[in-house]
């Protein structure tokens, strides 16, 4: 394949990853079929640990994706600490990602602390998601090789209220105040976002939304037209939960309504929403059904910048591009000019 253009220290945080892009980690979607389709454009793909039921079935799913995308060829695998939401032996899926020696894990919503001496040991790189920049020093202070912050705008998950700031704001603070290598989650669709990220100083990006639009994506293809479509923009998400302090960005629907309406009524007994909010509900949509209509599902607002869908391959190589030429541009901005006479 061809040379990516762009080099960041994300790209040589992991040899082998030819664009500083990561896709987001997607439960039910995250599976080696996406990772693998994602690497072989350039990016890092990414296998959901919790879509996996048991720690087993995961060592099979990571076996898959190398597999698919040959020994060489980094991928990594997201494990969201949710213990309220989802009981896991999230220890025995650690060890499980230890023993595959994957390139990389993505730990979001608990902190990665206590697993940090065996996934330097195994040699993983950890990657560190967090929604704020006293989180992203606390992660520095535990040694972790990349942190990932998320904007206010992003497919967020378990958010509490204060947490509310976009990326504009938490990428430049983050930026001044550590010394890890930052990659940004917030919405990012396009080649534009990528460019102005590392323009800022940003290593990469990480892209959840815009990947669920993609050939290869295992949804329902009317789930991807729907999204794609002009009815769906910037303005068709909702932040659900935040009352029961676990905000999650998803899509407008009459689910997401059903769930606004619990909350202003100040309901706080979670067994009210679980009908809701379920898990297996938003399973059955993306495998079965199609109906976007018909469970809660996390989205950005950055769906108001997906207009097509194309293989990821396609996909990453437009980013790149663009993103390449926006940095071209903005480099002519501070071009020297004559010393006056």
């Amino acid at each position: 394949a061809a040379a990516m253009p762009l080099r960041t220290a994300l790209t040589e945080l992991l040899p082998g990853l030819r664009a500083p892009i990561i896709c987001g980690g997607m439960q039910h979607v995250g599976t080696a079929e996406l990772a693998a389709a994602v690497c072989r454009a350039g990016g890092l793909g990414v296998v959901t640990a919790l879509t996996q039921p048991k720690p087993e079935l995961l060592r099979a799913e990571i076996r898959r994706t190398r597999a698919l995308v040959g020994e060489s060829v980094p991928f990594a695998v997201n494990l969201a600490i949710l213990p309220m939401l989802i009981p896991a032996d999230y220890s025995a899926y650690v060890d499980v990602i230890c023993e595959e020696r994957v390139a990389a894990i993505e730990i979001s919503a608990g902190s990665p602390r206590k697993f940090m001496p065996r996934l330097r040991a195994a040699g993983v790189k950890v990657i560190h998601k967090v929604a704020t920049v006293a989180h992203a020093l606390k992660a520095e202070a535990v040694g972790v090789d990349l942190i990932e912050i998320a904007g206010f705008e992003a497919s967020i998950a378990g958010y509490a209220e204060r947490d509310f700031v976009g990326t504009w704001v938490l990428l430049a603070k983050a930026l001044a105040k550590l010394r890890t290598p930052v990659v940004v989650s917030g919405s990012t669709c396009t080649g534009r976002q990528l460019a102005a990220a590392l323009a800022m100083g940003a290593a990469g990006v990480v892209m959840g939304t815009r990947f669920l639009a993609t050939q290869e994506c295992p949804i329902m293809p009317a789930l991807k037209t729907h999204l794609a479509s002009p009815a769906v923009d910037e303005y068709s998400t909702a932040v659900v939960l935040h009352s029961l302090g676990n905000g999650t960005r998803v899509y407008r629907n009459g689910v997401a309504k059903s769930i606004l309406a619990l909350e202003a009524r100040e309901e706080r007994d979670f067994d009210k929403y679980k009908a809701l909010a379920s898990g297996e509900r938003t399973k059955t949509m993306w495998a079965a059904t199609g109906d976007p209509q018909g469970a809660m599902w996390s989205v950005g607002q950055g769906a108001g910048l997906v207009e097509d869908v194309p293989t990821c391959e396609e996909l990453v190589a437009r980013v790149v591009r663009e993103a390449e030429e926006c940095l071209r541009a903005a480099a002519a901005c501070a071009a020297p000019t004559r010393a006056r006479l």
